[in-house]
């Protein structure tokens, strides 16, 4: 299997089951509506085990772009991959959230807070100031990278015997620093569902908030660069 269609089916499982747990918890009457945070945070977690288990061994299980960025800088990826696993993330990220949205498309239905819709295809911060918000995107991603790093088994990144290592480090993140902003962590898992949202068809749905969208972007690949500086300092 090609690296870049590895990446692209990783972060499409990856969309489908980590947007999946947030339909499934916000959206009126599924059998989890209302089940909370926990859920959310350990279903997203799941999803990232279930993403790296399934390519790890093949790409590298990336399956964010500020991973890939990342990689890249600490000398774990060749400059020339870089753009071509970005692009099939972001493939990969938008075929997943189409299928979450078809999946719940009666749920869309039902389901009277616009928020709430949108929430289920990317982050919105609970409190709305730019500085704080980048910083905590930059924390997240930072550890997460970092972990990834010191992790690494081949050249490429991740190999699929990390899965579950990973999963706790994302499940740490979403626990401990996803509350200000929903932890995005990853530009691909925000931007990618959030075309997706803008193009199909939700009944009575509010903008897609592109204001706020450069931030989860932005603000991953930051922390990605900024662990991978500190690897490299840090690294025997």
């Amino acid at each position: 299997m090609s690296p870049y269609f590895a990446e692209f089916l990783g972060t499409t499982v990856l969309l489908l089951l980590g947007d999946g747990v947030v339909a499934n918890v916000v959206l009126s009457k599924t059998k989890g509506h209302g089940a909370g945070w926990i859920v959310i945070t350990f279903g997203w977690a799941m999803a990232v085990f279930v993403g790296v288990a399934l390519v790890g061994d093949i790409s590298g299980a990336h399956l964010n772009p500020a991973v890939t960025v990342g990689m890249a800088v600490a000398g774990k990826l060749p400059a020339a991959d870089v753009a071509g696993y970005i692009v099939a993330q972001m493939l990969g990220a938008m075929t997943g959230a189409t299928l979450v949205w078809a999946m719940h498309r009666h749920h869309f239905a039902v389901t009277q807070d616009p928020d709430a819709k949108l929430g289920v295809f990317c982050n919105a911060p609970a409190i709305r100031t730019m500085p704080e918000n980048i910083l905590s995107e930059v924390l997240g991603t930072g550890v997460l990278v970092l972990a990834a790093l010191m992790m690494v088994a081949g050249e490429k990144g991740l190999g699929a015997i990390n899965a579950l290592p990973i999963a706790f480090v994302v499940f740490a993140v979403g626990l401990c620093l996803g509350g200000t902003t929903g932890y995005a962590i990853n530009p691909a898992r925000d931007l990618g569902p959030r075309i997706v949202h803008f193009l199909v068809p939700i009944p009575d749905k509010r903008d897609s908030d592109w204001g706020y969208s450069w931030i989860p972007v932005v603000g991953p690949i930051l922390g990605g660069i900024l662990a991978a500086l500190i690897y490299k300092a840090i690294a025997v």
